[in-house]
């Protein structure tokens, strides 16, 4: 099966600093976000490709296997026998050691599975441990990344994995934050427990600092000039935003408890406000700027 290059997907360089795939990801995920291209597929599976490669890329240890094993990085070396590997009776060998190669083994299912680095196919656990010589005569606790949007990560949702041909649910809690961890306890290979690492995928909608969320919207001129009121997106939903007469454009507007859910009560929403002329204009339109700018002369 052909593996598409994490830098390739995100169209950095290899050398490319964090900061560069970190905007690199963000400009790509707003571009391809199901919310701006609904019922659109190729957007869809663009946008989760996306979403493996900076999981990955965006961490250092993962990055650096990554860079020397290629979609195979979570393989130690010698893992699989060879000199130095482990002896079909087991002697001297440590489960712990395949904990990082378990966790891009297990196939997807449906938009809920594993969606982290090196998940492209459903692996049977059984076959791999008989074929180490030793059935599943251990218990193995086995880790792996589960991606969520941002909204789902705020309401929380249910989610479904597949591990050995078995479906799971898994339930996010509303607030998750991105490298919360859950534990499914004894679902994995021998009865071990299944280890998940939350992912929060941003949106390039939304900011999140700790509780506060940051978001922009566009205000026609007239409306800042006169004032008024805007619709604006929030994680809830839209909600109207009351704009002054006189508003400039870059100010900052607070909405109190629309922001991320806290143990002290939800944090706040900040929106920027981005000012937006007219596509076009009419004649009238155009001589009352005219009139306006000889008024602001004068």
């Amino acid at each position: 099966m052909a593996y598409k290059d994490y830098y390739d997907v995100l169209g950095v360089t290899r050398s490319a600093s964090e900061g560069e795939i970190k905007s690199a990801y963000r400009k790509m995920a707003k571009q391809y976000h199901p919310d701006k291209n609904a019922g659109d597929a190729k957007s869809a599976e663009r946008f989760k490709e996306i979403g493996e490669a900076y999981a990955v890329l965006s961490d250092d240890e993962k990055r650096k296997l990554y860079d020397q094993y290629g979609h195979a990085g979570q393989v130690p070396p010698g893992a699989w026998g060879g000199a130095g590997g482990a002896g079909p009776d087991m002697g001297g060998f440590d489960p712990s050691q395949f904990s990082d190669f378990f966790q891009g083994l297990f196939g997807q299912a449906g938009r809920g599975g594993f969606r982290g680095a090196g998940n492209q196919g459903q692996v049977n656990i059984d076959d791999l441990m008989s074929g180490m010589g030793g059935g599943r005569r251990f218990v193995q606790n086995v880790e792996g990344e589960l991606q969520v949007t941002l909204q789902e990560a705020y309401a929380g949702s249910e989610e479904t994995i597949q591990i050995e041909g078995k479906r799971l649910q898994v339930r996010i809690p509303a607030g998750t934050r991105d490298g919360a961890r859950l534990r499914l306890a004894g679902q994995g290979p021998g009865g071990g427990d299944v280890l998940l690492t939350i992912r929060v995928l941003e949106d390039g909608k939304f900011d999140l600092e700790g509780d506060t969320v940051s978001t922009s919207a566009d205000v026609p001129v007239d409306v800042a000039a006169l004032g008024g009121s805007v619709r604006v997106q929030t994680l809830k939903g839209d909600v109207t935003l009351n704009i002054p007469a006189g508003t400039s454009g870059g100010r900052r507007m607070r909405l109190k408890g629309q922001g991320w859910p806290g143990k002290a009560g939800a944090g706040d929403l900040y929106v920027k406000l981005n000012l937006v002329l007219p596509a076009s204009l009419s004649d009238e339109e155009q001589a009352l700027y005219r009139q306006l700018r000889e008024l602001r002369r004068g």
